[in-house]
């Protein structure tokens, strides 16, 4: 367990009663001078965080007229620590010295008494002693700020490494658009172009309905795929506005664009959360997808519940009337709906009908979801 370390009052609060102990040991109570003055320097104390010249300078009688030492030295170590003039720090160590060294009252100064070598010793002791809490104090205040310094640093670094990975994600999103300009537009162009043709050359009333979808959803697809372009190649620079995000008002346009014959049942309230309508969108669109591309000539019923607090969406196809076509497939798109739907606390569950077709079902908790 890691010890948090103690805050500034509850250190404040101790010292100054290290400083009263102080005080007491070394004061008779009876010489009232004395007795105010360790008093007024241990209370001191309270300031040397908001005032540290001033809490000195109130320290130095308790230095003069008695022996403790608590009280000026922790000033005198608290100002090392806050200030950054060395020569008011030489002067302050230098004056609580001789302040410490000289006899009270000064009129029982003896002359002889100074040559004797004990005094000489004294002296020396005090220097010592006046030097110790400033030196303490600047060592402090270079750990400070040096720690200052490497958190700084180490912001730096972060900071550059996150616009190294930006600046790699910018060059791969670049790459990503050329490709996609390059090959996948011109590629679905091609489709709706040759569709076009298709639907005006050809004589069968079917095969102009198909060739109609087919360039219809080209068409579509392009827009889409240019507008990601734009917002990859946008990527470093100022944002670009995605495409609006899909809802409840879109389920009929998308059952009736499909290509496929589909038939939409609903009785969703319009206030739903916009994570449960996207989710419920995605999943219409994702298996009438899978209808059009695994199960040709099925028909599919769209069915969207709302029963106490849960929303049900069932998409059911018929068997297929004719082989399907063997397409391209990363099998990404069930795995995603799962992933959505554990997200809103739901499940998606899919599987084969009795009847030859198939069936996939999201069941959306609303609570959770908001």
């Amino acid at each position: 367990m890691k010890l948090r370390p103690p805050s500034g009052l509850l250190l404040d609060t101790a010292l100054v009663a290290f400083a009263l102990a102080d005080a007491w040991a070394h004061v008779d109570l009876a010489d009232r001078p004395a007795a105010a003055c360790g008093l007024l320097g241990a209370l001191a104390l309270t300031l040397r965080r908001r005032l540290p010249l001033t809490t000195f300078l109130l320290t130095l009688p308790t230095a003069l007229v008695t022996d403790s030492v608590v009280a000026p030295m922790a000033a005198l170590y608290t100002l090392s620590s806050l200030s950054r003039h060395r020569l008011l720090l030489g002067a302050c160590a230098l004056t609580y010295a001789v302040t410490d060294f000289m006899p009270w009252p000064w009129s029982s100064l003896n002359a002889t008494e100074l040559s004797q070598t004990n005094n000489l010793f004294h002296l020396s002791y005090t220097l010592a002693t006046a030097a110790a809490p400033v030196f303490l104090g600047q060592l402090v205040q270079a750990r400070r700020e040096l720690s200052l310094r490497l958190a700084e640093i180490s912001e730096a670094r972060e900071h550059e490494r996150l616009l190294t990975a930006q600046s790699v994600l910018a060059k791969e999103r670049a790459q990503l658009a050329r490709e996609m300009h390059d090959v996948v537009s011109h590629q679905v162009g091609l489709i709706a172009v040759q569709a076009g043709a298709l639907q005006v050359s050809s004589r069968d009333a079917e095969t102009r309905k198909g060739a109609a979808t087919i360039r219809r959803l080209s068409v579509q697809t392009l827009e889409e795929l240019r507008h990601m372009v734009s917002v990859l190649r946008a990527s470093g620079s100022r944002p670009t506005e995605l495409t609006p995000q899909p809802s409840l008002a879109d389920l009929e346009r998308l059952v009736d664009a499909s290509g496929i014959e589909a038939k939409l049942e609903t009785d969703l309230p319009a206030e739903l959360p916009p994570p449960v309508q996207r989710a419920v969108y995605r999943t219409v669109q994702e298996a009438l997808t899978n209808v059009r591309k695994h199960a040709p000539g099925a028909a599919a019923t769209v069915r969207v519940r709302h029963r106490d607090g849960v929303v049900r969406t069932t998409v059911t196809n018929t068997a297929p009337t004719r082989p399907a076509f063997v397409l391209p497939s990363a099998h990404h798109g069930l795995a995603g709906l799962s992933q959505r739907a554990e997200l809103l606390g739901g499940t998606v569950t899919s599987g084969p009908t009795p009847e030859g077709g198939y069936e996939l079902s999201l069941v959306l908790p609303i609570d959770r979801s908001r």
